[in-house]
């Protein structure tokens, strides 16, 4: 089942973990959108660099360190996705609040490994 995916902080070096994840979705049948600083596309999908009023989010995964993320809170919240994936390395238990005001699930997980063992 296809689950509309954000990946927010998409790079377009492909030595790096959100564009691995990026290639990797879309390997696996999941309709993917992607959000960077670089304009350019990766395994079919523009990486957009002015935020998108998504719809019918699943899963917003993230690929941006606790700082960086600030900025993208309220983003995130008006996407209203079922859930959010924090990477490693970009756990935040501020944004884990902002989230849980507004019953939007989360988890610290790795969107590779949830693909690769078949429980994204």
């Amino acid at each position: 089942m296809s689950k509309k995916t954000l990946v927010l902080g998409a790079s377009l070096k492909p030595n790096r973990y959100s564009n691995m994840a990026l290639r990797k979705l879309v390997n696996y049948k999941h309709q993917t959108v992607a959000f960077g600083m670089r304009v350019g596309e990766e395994a079919g999908i523009v990486i957009d660099t002015e935020l998108q009023d998504y719809k019918d989010l699943d899963t917003v995964t993230l690929y941006l360190n606790p700082t960086r993320q600030k900025e993208y809170y309220n983003y995130i919240v008006s996407l209203k996705p079922k859930r959010v994936i924090f990477n490693p390395g970009t756990e935040n238990p501020e944004l884990y609040a902002v989230l849980e005001e507004n019953n939007i699930a989360f988890e610290e997980a790795c969107t590779l490994v949830l693909l690769s063992i078949n429980q994204y």
